[in-house]
Order: C-alpha cells, then structure tokens, then sequence
C-alpha cells in the first residue's frame, strides 16, 4: 500500500521581476504596485537609498581585480565577468568563492555571500577519451554551472572513472558519443551516461579548466587589492560574513541571512540523497527541495508541493520523496 498519495494537478503562482535603476539597485514590480511606485517616485528620492551590491572577482589563473555588479541570476553573473575582463561569456567553465583553486567545496551555486570574492574558471585544454564502462556505476557526480555547462563534481576512489589519469574533478563534459552537453542539466547528463549499458565503449570530449597561472592570487594584501581594485580593504576576511545573494528559481534575487544549522545539515543530507539516487550534486537545488518541505508537517503536503512546482520535471518516485522526507525531518531536530 502506498504510503501517500501524489496530486498531479499543478497550481500557478505569481512571480515579480528584478530590474535596476540608473545607479545599479535592484527594484522589484509587478502588476499591482507598479503605478503605486510610479506615482510615489518623486516623494522616495529622499528615503534610505541603499548602495548597489558590488563583489569583487578575479580570473582563477590570474588577473586584476574587477569588480561587478547589476546581476539577478547566474548566467547575468558570467555576463559580467565577460564583460569586465573582455572575454566571451562561454568562456567561463565555473566560478568558486574565496578559492582559486579548482575546490569543489567552494563552487558558486546558487548563493553568493555578501562579501565573498569571486574567482572565474576559463576553459582550458579539451580531452577525448574512450571508456569501457566495466561496471554499473561510473563513480562520479556531476553537477553545473547554471549557464549550460555539466561537469565533474566528484570522483569515487577506485571507480573506473578514477582509474583514467587524464580525467579530474572540474572537468567540463562538452561532448558523449558526439552529442553535445553544451545546455543540458546535469540530471540529463548523468542520466544518459547511466543508460549505457555495462560493457559498452563509449567517447567523452572534456574541456578542462586553466590550471596555470600565478600561485599566489587572491585578495590577501593591500597591494594586490590597490593595484586594481581601489577602495578594497586591506585584511578583509572574505567569507565570513552573515548575509547572502540567493539566486531564487523565477529569476529574483533575494539577500537573506545565512543558512542556520538546521538548514545546513538539511540541505547537505538532500544533496547526499541526489547525488546516491540521481549521481547529481547541486546546492541550489537541494536548496529548493528543504524550502519546499521545511513548514510541511507531513510527506504527503511535502509530495503535493513537489508536484506542484517546477521540480515536477523530475519525476521523483515516491520512494525517493520519502527519502527526502526523512533527511527535512531529521535536519529539523538539530534546531530543537
């Protein structure tokens, strides 16, 4: 007997967008408040401006540092790194926060905190290799930039993957059997290479990210900050502050408090369930499912809501929203 039933009806919802005036401040509208803004404009000029929200960036191989802003997404978030550096947007594997380093544990996902500083993966060297999968299991995870490149997470030790010199964690999967991953999503991704069959041969094209370059970037001292970035103080302890950027799924961004406790060992525990289930790792998304499910005060609400947003595209059985279930309800003790 199943132990819920699902809805498959899906409600609509109503979402605002994010624009900026002339000196970069995100402004929310929509229908209703529209003309009430408009109206009142002049009679706001004098009230509490705050200061557009500016974050400091450097190329992972080497730069100066630039400094953006006026972004509401991630792929706005590459356009103007593009822009500020004068390369192309499809240049730019990934971006890590406070790391040069090609470190997984400090991908940009899908929240950027207030004073993080921002480092940007240029494409490097492509690779094609020809794999036997010998086993059922690859061993790897992937996740993606948000902008249409999938790429490789993680690596299990002693799996076949692992066992190939020439392929690294950060490597960008451009190509499988010919067919291009360039815009699919990692679940699609990891999907297709899980339906080939054990025993087959098939081809990856990687694209690696630039591991060359200066070893001693980032923003540790005064002259290094001064030469291109004025204003950028000496000594900032990057990272530890309370507040983040959330890139939010209907395109908004929101600045909210950091991740409590409770929603930190939520959100780690979902992704570990992606990642054994789907072989995906992505924080954003597993963002959205803990929010989903965190005042739902049984699984079936949890499944109804599942069902009625975009995750829906999924298809999560029910086995496995019972598993999801029991990591939001674990998580949530921590806090009691």
């Amino acid at each position: 007997m199943p132990l819920f039933a699902r809805k498959s009806s899906k409600s609509s919802s109503d979402h605002s967008d994010i624009s900026q005036d002339s000196k970069g401040r995100n402004k929310s509208y929509d229908s209703n408040t529209q003309n009430n803004n408009n109206n009142q404009q002049n009679n706001n000029n004098d009230v509490d401006k705050k200061p557009p929200l500016i974050f400091h960036c450097q190329l992972a191989h080497g730069s100066p540092t630039g400094l953006i802003t006026g972004f509401a997404s991630v792929r706005e978030l590459y356009k103007k790194i593009a822009e500020c550096f004068d390369i192309s947007e499809d240049d730019i594997l990934f971006c890590t926060l406070n790391s040069h380093k090609v470190d997984m544990t400090r991908l940009l996902g899908g929240q950027i905190g207030l004073d993080d500083f921002i480092f940007a993966h240029r494409k490097g060297r492509a690779k094609e290799i020809e794999i036997i999968k010998t086993q059922d299991a690859l061993g790897l995870t992937i996740t993606d930039n948000g902008a249409g490149y999938a790429f490789i997470k993680r690596i299990k030790d002693d799996s076949i993957i692992d066992r190939i010199e020439h392929i690294s964690v950060g490597d960008h999967i451009e190509k499988l059997n010919g067919v291009n991953m360039v815009g699919k999503r990692h679940y699609e991704v990891a999907r297709m290479l899980k339906d080939i069959g054990t025993g087959e041969t098939f081809t990856l094209r990687l694209v690696e990210p630039v591991r060359s370059g200066f070893q001693g970037i980032g923003p540790r001292s005064q002259s290094r900050a001064s030469g291109s970035a004025p204003g950028l103080n000496a000594g900032r302890n990057y990272g530890s502050g309370k507040e983040t950027l959330r890139f939010k799924a209907n395109g908004n961004a929101q600045i909210e408090p950091k991740f409590d406790e409770a929603t930190k060992a939520g959100v780690e525990a979902i992704n570990g369930l992606l990642e054994s289930f789907m072989g995906i790792n992505d924080t954003e998304l597993a963002s959205q499912i803990w929010e989903l499910g965190d005042n739902k005060s049984n699984s079936m609400d949890f499944a109804e809501a599942i069902d009625s947003s975009d995750l829906e595209s999924f298809g999560f059985t029910d086995d496995f929203i019972i598993e999801l279930w029991g990591a939001i309800t674990d998580a949530r003790r921590i806090s009691k």
